[in-house]
Order: C-alpha cells, then structure tokens, then sequence
C-alpha cells in the first residue's frame, strides 16, 4: 500500500498507537515520527520506506478476516429437494437464499428470486432445476475487502479450510460487522 507522509498521524492514530510505539516498529527515533507529522522534515527515503513498511504491516493485522464474520452454522439444501422445501426452510431461519450442497461440496445456489421466477414456470420444480452458479468460496484468512468486491456480485460467500465447507458470510453479515465497529 502507498502512503504520503501527510497520512502517518492519521494512520497511527487510527491504529491507536503511539509516535514511540510507531517509532520502535520502524525501528527510527520518536522526535523523527514527531517531526515528520508536524511537517518540521522531510525524511530520508529509507527512513519513509521504514515507517511506511511498519504501517502496512500492522493494518494487515489489523485487518477484518473471513473467519471474524463468517456464520459457522451453514443452512443448506439438496438439490433433489422442492422448492417448496426451500420456501419452508428459508421462511423457518428467515433468510434469502440458500446453499445447495450435495456431499460436503457446493454446487448452486437457491434464492427468492430464482424460486420466483421458477414458481411463474412451475410450483412442483426441484431445486436442481433453478438453481443458479455455486457462490464463490474463500479461505477464512480471506480480507474483508475482497469479501466485499465479492458480494457486490453475489448474495453470498462461502468460508472454507482445508477443502470443507466451515462458514457463510452474506450480505447483512458484513453490514452487521461495519456498523457494529
């Protein structure tokens, strides 16, 4: 990540560190953090690369992962079921769509808008023939920025470790988080 140095106050604080602590992470003097952020010197270039360095490692720390979001309790459906069990099961746990997992893998996706549009062709379809493409599946060290990105595309994510399905993350999920911080 690129910073200017007009940003290192406003970065630390929002880390709620100290010039010292800053200092100390980058390895360079506290009156050098406390000069540079009263515009008193321009450092040299390994001494911004240094606090620049220290900066971009404790947001990446600092940073939302997956794992913090996700709901571990994964509310899924067979494909062989009807879609009035998917009607019954998401009016029961009072959510939108639906994973569709056939032996621990993910395979589609069953939301109101696909039971809608499939109930103006037929009320006694399966869920396999209007379900849509799988939601994208992510590790729970995944950032919550690429959370994010991805969600703007489709209604849900999918947390997995080591190949199994461990959590979901939706829309709300992230709202919820957002707001709550």
């Amino acid at each position: 990540m690129t910073y200017e140095l007009e940003e290192i106050k406003k970065i630390r604080k929002k880390l709620g560190m100290t010039q010292t602590e800053l200092a100390n992470r980058a390895g360079v003097s506290q009156s050098l953090i406390a000069k540079i952020e009263s515009s008193r010197i321009d450092p040299t270039y390994t001494k911004t690369k240094k606090i620049f360095a220290a900066l971009s490692e404790l947001e990446k720390k600092e940073e939302i992962k997956a794992e913090q979001l996700m709901k571990s309790r994964i509310i899924s459906i067979a494909s062989a079921a009807s879609i009035k069990e998917a009607i019954a099961k998401m009016k029961k746990f009072q959510i939108s769509q639906l994973p569709v997992i056939e032996n621990h893998k993910s395979i589609g996706l069953v939301s109101e808008s696909t039971i809608l549009d499939a109930l103006l062709k037929s009320k006694s379809a399966k869920v396999k023939e209007v379900m849509q493409e799988s939601p994208p599946i992510v590790s729970k060290t995944t950032s919550i920025q690429v959370i994010s990105n991805l969600l703007k595309h489709y209604p849900m994510v999918l947390v997995s470790q080591e190949g199994r399905l461990i959590g979901l993350i939706t829309k709300s999920d992230l709202l919820a988080k957002m707001y709550k911080s």
